[in-house]
C-alpha cells in the first residue's frame, strides 16, 4: 500500500468513527422525531433554533427562538425544565451536541427534528 492509500483509509475511519459517535450521542440524549410529530407537539414545547443569527434571520420555523450553538452553554440557563425541548439546526449535528449538553445538565424530554431545517416543509418566518 502506498502512503496515500494509508492516509485515505485513516481519514475514512476517523470520519466514520465520528459519525458513529454522533449517532450514539444522539440516541443517548434525545428522541429524533419526524416533521409531522414535531409540528404536532411544538405548540406545547420550547422550539430552539441552534443556527447562527444570520441564518435564523434568513428564515426559521414559525415560533422558534434563536439560541446559537456558539452561545448555547451560556443561554442554556434560560431553558425551562417543565416543558419539552424541541431542537433543530440545518441538519442535526448541532442539535445532537446541544441535546447531549442538556441531558448532562439533567434536562428531560428533549427532541430533535429529523432532517433539520433544510428538510422542513412547514410554516417559516422570514426576517
Amino acid at each position: 500500500m502506498t502512503v496515500v492509500n494509508i492516509i485515505l483509509i485513516a481519514v475514512i475511519l476517523v470520519w466514520g468513527g465520528y459519525d458513529l459517535y454522533l449517532r450514539l450521542m444522539g440516541k443517548m440524549s434525545a428522541t429524533t422525531i419526524e416533521e409531522d410529530e414535531f409540528k404536532e407537539g411544538m405548540r406545547k414545547a420550547q422550539v430552539l433554533d441552534l443556527r447562527e443569527k444570520d441564518e435564523f434571520r434568513g428564515g426559521h420555523i414559525l415560533g422558534a427562538r434563536n439560541m446559537p450553538y456558539t452561545q448555547f452553554k451560556t443561554l442554556m440557563t434560560s431553558i425551562r425544565r417543565d416543558q419539552p425541548i424541541y431542537l433543530y439546526d440545518t441538519k442535526k449535528t448541532l442539535s445532537i451536541r446541544a441535546a447531549f449538553k442538556l441531558k448532562k445538565a439533567g434536562f428531560e424530554n428533549i427532541y430533535i427534528l429529523k432532517g433539520g431545517f433544510r428538510n422542513w416543509t412547514g410554516k417559516v418566518k422570514q426576517g
